[in-house]
């Protein structure tokens, strides 16, 4: 399981990148909380998340990869063999590169949004599917925005710096939450796409002093034919595709979704999964983010050995947390919707649908934060192949099963086919690495596993059963709502780790020994 000073490392650098990166999805729940208090599940709000989604969908499935899962990789191994001027060299190139692209695309999408909001939305209101169209063509350059701030994330974090990365959705979030006191009761839903656009070039802006100080100064560069650039295009084709799953997923579900409900559907996802990414992608991101370049260094190093430890030990502790987290928040969904959407023009029929599909996404935590952790996996060794074979399954078994569950099932069918075609994803990542003789996951580590499970899914029964009976003790409103989420949770966890400790599971030894560690360090 690797040395106690090595976990304790690791758990800081972490620790540090999850504290801001929770801030900035806290900021991130308010602004969504002010978004549903302002415009609800209405047109408004429809029309919104589908031309906010529209240019998000086409980074992530297009660039996302290539600054994600090619450039880091090849930095680093420039880093390591060419030295630091080379690796600033080639960075460059690959800036200019996603510039031009990027801003290529945001013409492109600004000339014609019709027939990408038809893809993307099927509204029974031609006046929600205009105001989509209009939104669509404001919001379109958060595609170049997005592809110049997230090539500066890379060159920070194949270095080891994380702070300013993480800093980047509290800056974005200020903005907008700014902009909700100041402006919405005059500007309305188009200055709120105006502030988005702010954000997110504020996003880029703000890691240019980290990147200063690393004596980084970025140069247009169009060598586009240098050994480095050359590696990139060769792996992004298969990455991209494997990279296409969570955007195309949602923009699947978010399809099905424009039809239910009156369009509500919609909204109701949008904020479900937005909930789900603060609680899930904090903690899961956070491990990802930090370890991919550490997996980068290792695989340019020939540690091969090394390598496998690592991905073992984070797969397994990841596992260890993120189980209590999927059944803790399958069984407080309703009363949690309430206490961050509740309010305003959010009602109880758009807290209903919400819960619902926060409730059945939640199920499919583990496959999320597996799949994260594999991947990285992957590409840190410039692999493609098995990330495009099954992300290409997942979208068609998620495309399946929103056609065989929506009708019937409705919100609660979508995201039952969000968090199915997750853990498939998952486990098609997981197959390959099982056939060697060095298996990821060993008879210890899969009967670990089940243990956690175990352990989650009592405590995830016994909150759901008390929260009734314990509400009932407490005062109404938002104070009484507070309360009992919070005793839930905290009840729920310590019920969790005393189950772990009952069944031995090494991962819950491990964070006593570093809780003693630290405290005797004080």
């Amino acid at each position: 399981m690797g040395t106690l000073e090595e976990h304790n490392s690791a758990a800081k650098t972490v620790s540090l990148v999850m504290a801001v990166t929770l801030a900035g999805k806290a900021l991130g729940l308010y602004r969504d909380r002010l978004l549903a208090v302002h415009y609800s599940t209405g047109a408004a709000a429809n029309a919104f998340f589908t031309a906010s989604r529209i240019p998000r969908v086409f980074f992530d499935a297009v660039f996302a990869s290539a600054i994600a899962a090619c450039f880091i990789p090849v930095f680093s191994e420039y880093l390591e063999k060419k030295g630091r001027k080379e690796a600033f060299r080639f960075a460059d190139g690959f800036i200019t590169i996603i510039a031009l692209l990027t801003g290529a695309l945001t013409l492109a999408g600004m000339a014609f949004p019709q027939p990408l909001v038809a893809v993307f939305a099927d509204y029974a209101d031609p006046a929600t599917t205009e105001l989509a169209v209009s939104l669509t063509r404001v919001m379109f350059p958060t595609v170049l925005f997005s592809g110049v701030a997230f090539s500066l994330v890379g060159v920070l974090q194949a270095q080891d710096h994380f702070t300013a990365p993480a800093l980047m959705s509290a800056v974005s979030n200020l903005v907008i939450i700014l902009y909700f006191f100041t402006l919405d009761a005059k500007l309305g839903i188009f200055g709120l796409a105006g502030a988005y656009l702010l954000g997110w070039l504020l996003q880029g802006v703000i890691q240019v002093p980290p990147l200063r100080r690393l004596d980084f100064r970025f140069r247009p560069s169009l060598d586009f034919k240098s050994e480095g650039m050359k590696k990139v295009f060769a792996l992004m084709g298969p990455v991209m595709v494997s990279t296409w799953v969570q955007p195309i997923n949602q923009a699947v579900n978010g399809r099905f979704g424009s039809r239910l409900y009156g369009g509500a559907g919609m909204s109701a996802l949008e904020y479900a999964s937005n909930l789900y990414l603060v609680i899930a992608g904090t903690f899961i991101l956070s491990v990802t983010n930090v370890i991919f370049p550490k997996l980068s260094r290792l695989t340019a190093g020939g540690r091969e050995g090394e390598f496998q430890d690592t991905v073992r030990q984070t797969l397994r502790f990841c596992l260890f947390l993120v189980l209590p987290m999927s059944a803790g928040l399958a069984a407080v969904a309703r009363p949690l919707i309430s206490l961050i959407y509740g309010g305003g023009q959010f009602d109880s029929f758009s807290t209903g649908i919400t819960a619902t599909a926060l409730g059945w996404m939640s199920l499919g935590m583990a496959g999320y934060a597996v799949q994260n952790i594999l991947s990285r996996a992957y590409f840190a060794k410039q692999q493609g192949k098995a990330p495009l074979v099954a992300g290409g399954v997942s979208i068609l078994v998620n495309i399946a099963l929103c056609r065989l569950l929506t009708q019937r099932f409705l919100v609660a069918g979508l995201a039952l086919a969000s968090a199915v075609s997750a853990t498939v994803y998952a486990l098609l990542l997981l197959l390959p690495l099982q056939r060697g003789r060095e298996k990821i996951l060993d008879a210890a580590a899969l009967a670990g596993l089940l243990k956690m499970a175990l352990a989650a899914a009592v405590m995830g029964l016994c909150v759901w059963c008390a929260l009734e009976p314990f509400g009932r003790f407490l005062p109404s409103g938002k104070a009484g709502e507070v309360l009992c989420l919070g005793a839930c949770a905290a009840a729920g966890a310590a019920l969790y780790f005393f189950l772990a400790l009952l069944l031995r599971i090494d991962e819950a030894g491990l964070c006593v020994s570093l809780a003693k560690k630290m405290l005797k360090r004080g």
